[in-house]
């Protein structure tokens, strides 16, 4: 059986993506993943079959509207339609055009939730079945606010439900324009927000993260499966430089601090205020410099700064660990099993962090509108001293570490699928 897996957005959209086309082709399935071209090396690094969608995310997220976006978007669903608009109308349609072609000769199509309504198009035209992935949850429900919802506060089932609502009204917005245009193209009959949410409904997903996280709400259809995280551990080739080992052994654990490629638009700025909160604070620390550009001219002795590195060999190594609060690191910091503080910037973000805060794993989130040295230099003192809080943490990264989330994803999409050697008529 021959699977095409269509995703896009940033590495932490990506990412699940390969370690699910990774798992299934262990078990015996074709698997082609259809990502934007940038992420044609990170595929192959892990031995997955690839084919480039036109655009480069990176250039979308460093444009000025990307950054502007990345500082604000989330404060406002209804800013962030236009924004979301500007960034993607460049490449959209190439995009979607380009899975389209992956897609042709498949047997079925594996797509990331958010771009529900352009892969129910592709199917439709191709006539095969879908299955979705999504590693933030995306249907209203009772249980909790709406990942990207301004309020992230629980004030109650029904404000809960109802920012789920509003939430999927505004993803379809980003995109309404864009899914007719394709649609018609396709030969198919134009969509509506109802058409739209009642296939994400409909639709079996794969909900790639931990029920001890998130639990399946009780109002979620059966077929939304919360299999566990779809983790990515370090490639057997990869070592740690010896600088850094050398670092890492010259003292206690440091703290790790990254924002991936959410450092805004002064990344100069946000590098001097972490720098000046780990020194507040008396923690050593290592900076990750990310897609954002977080880059400072002088560290001192107590500071290591990495272009990049493997969370899954990272993190254990850390005190604690300060990022941004997507979804794939926000796993990573939970598996690692130490204190996790986020500082968000924009979209589900805030979500991730108030579930940590919620759950005992770490500090109250800090803005990033909010942040200041004083602010992150308390935060990161609570996660290093705060017994109880570091206990829970390591509970917690235990009970992760146990659980089997792509077997898990890789059994679900066989019940939908079918076998491997299942062929299409």
């Amino acid at each position: 059986m021959k699977i095409t897996v269509f995703a896009a957005g940033s590495r932490g959209d990506i990412q699940p993506c390969v370690v699910v086309s990774k798992g299934l082709q262990q078990a015996g399935y074709q698997v082609l993943l259809a990502a934007p071209e940038d992420f044609a090396d990170f595929a192959q690094e892990h031995a997955v079959d690839f084919t480039p969608l036109r655009g480069d995310v990176r250039q979308i997220m460093a444009s000025d509207t990307g950054r502007r976006f990345m500082e604000s978007g989330g404060a406002n669903p209804l800013w962030s339609i236009r924004a979301v608009r500007t960034m993607i109308a460049p490449v959209i349609m190439q995009m979607a055009e380009d899975a389209y072609a992956a897609c042709r000769g498949a047997d079925a199509l594996l797509c990331l939730g958010v771009f529900s309504a352009f892969g129910h198009a592709i199917a439709e035209a191709l006539r095969i079945p879908i299955v979705h992935v999504e590693p933030t949850p995306l249907l209203p429900t009772r249980a909790f606010p709406a990942p990207s919802w301004p309020i992230q506060r629980d004030l109650g089932g029904w404000h809960n439900y109802l920012s789920g609502v509003a939430m999927l009204r505004a993803l379809w917005l980003w995109y309404s324009p864009f899914v007719n245009k394709f649609r018609q193209r396709l030969g198919l009959s134009t969509y509506t927000a109802t058409d739209f949410h009642r296939a994400l409904r409909s639709t079996p997903m794969v909900s790639a993260y931990s029920p001890r996280i998130i639990p399946h709400p009780a109002d979620w259809p059966a077929h939304i499966h919360v299999t566990g995280y779809l983790f990515l551990d370090a490639t057997a080739d990869w070592q740690p430089s010896p600088e850094l080992q050398a670092f890492l052994a010259a003292g206690a654990p440091p703290v790790y601090i990254g924002f991936g490629s959410m450092a805004g638009r002064n990344p100069d700025a946000l590098a001097r205020l972490t720098l000046d909160a780990l020194r507040m604070s008396g923690q050593r620390g290592l900076l990750l410099t990310g897609w954002g550009g977080l880059r400072t001219a002088s560290t001192g002795d107590n500071v290591f700064v990495l272009d990049s590195a493997p969370h899954s060999w990272l993190f254990p190594r850390m005190a604690a660990v300060v990022h941004h609060g997507g979804a794939g690191t926000t796993a990573e910091g939970v598996r690692a099993g130490v204190p996790t503080v986020v500082v968000p910037f924009v979209l589900d973000q805030p979500f991730w962090g108030a579930r940590i805060h919620a759950l005992g794993l770490g500090p109250p989130p800090i803005p990033q509108k909010k942040l200041t040295a004083e602010r992150l230099a308390d935060a990161i003192t609570m996660a290093v001293t705060d017994r109880e809080m570091r206990q829970r943490a390591r509970a917690c990264g235990e009970a992760v570490r146990a659980e089997q989330g792509v077997h898990n994803a890789v059994e679900v999409i066989r019940r939908y699928f079918g076998d491997p050697d299942k062929h299409g008529e």
